[in-house]
């Protein structure tokens, strides 16, 4: 894709959570929280791709510490971190390592939100298909229950998919109605920042083709 008018290429610095345990993004660095288990590691989104920018050091110095946890939220946080550092074997092991886990040990909505970190690594393994039918499962079983938030990180993720499959209108139909369900679920407003930063994106994008149609 090209870059969207207005956007260039470059970072969407943002400075919120984004749904993944001991995971934060930062706008200028700030220290680590209290307890030390938080590290500032996402550092904003590109905004062709709406990838994460990572803090590798960062990154790396968190997954030693979490060694050889095998807690159910250990588990799910190195999925998360070994797929951002391009770790995607690892994270895929590890993923289905939480996933079964969270079928025998944990709640439904546990379940799905493995599932969801599950299906990320397929979108960062090519197997985009993969990870947009997964995706549709989990959005479907979130939004039966009334999981707002986890409903909202499976649409926001595979509204990423879409896009990256170039289906514009259908990843804008996710970013948009992630907004809608995070502030159903009273999320601050800097929660729901990445899906806001998503939507403009893929707005700019639209609007592009539509001027170069």
């Amino acid at each position: 894709m090209d870059s969207p008018a207005g956007w260039g290429i470059g970072t969407v610095c943002a400075r919120y959570p984004d749904g993944e345990p001991g995971i934060t993004l930062r706008g200028p660095p700030s220290p680590p929280a209290a307890t030390g288990n938080t590290l500032s590691i996402i550092t904003g989104y590109d905004a062709v791709t709406l990838r994460e920018k990572v803090d590798l050091r960062a990154a790396g110095e968190r997954l030693d510490e979490l060694g050889e946890l095998r807690s159910l939220s250990a588990l799910n946080e190195k999925v998360s971190l070994l797929r951002l550092v391009g770790r995607l074997d690892e994270a895929w092991e590890i993923s289905n390592e939480a996933v079964r886990q969270a079928r025998f040990t944990g709640n439904r909505e546990q379940l799905v939100s493995s599932r969801i970190r599950r299906a990320q690594v397929q979108q960062y393994q090519g197997k985009l298909d993969e990870a947009r039918s997964e995706l549709s499962h989990c959005v479907l079983e979130a939004e039966t229950h009334e999981w707002s938030k986890v409903a909202a990180v499976a649409r926001q993720h595979r509204g990423k998919v879409c896009f990256e499959q170039g289906d514009l209108d259908a990843a804008l139909a996710d970013f948009t109605a992630a907004v809608f369900l995070l502030e159903k679920a009273g999320a601050s407003a800097g929660r729901i920042e990445s899906s806001l930063i998503a939507v403009a994106v893929v707005e700019s994008f639209i609007a592009e083709a539509r001027e170069n149609a």
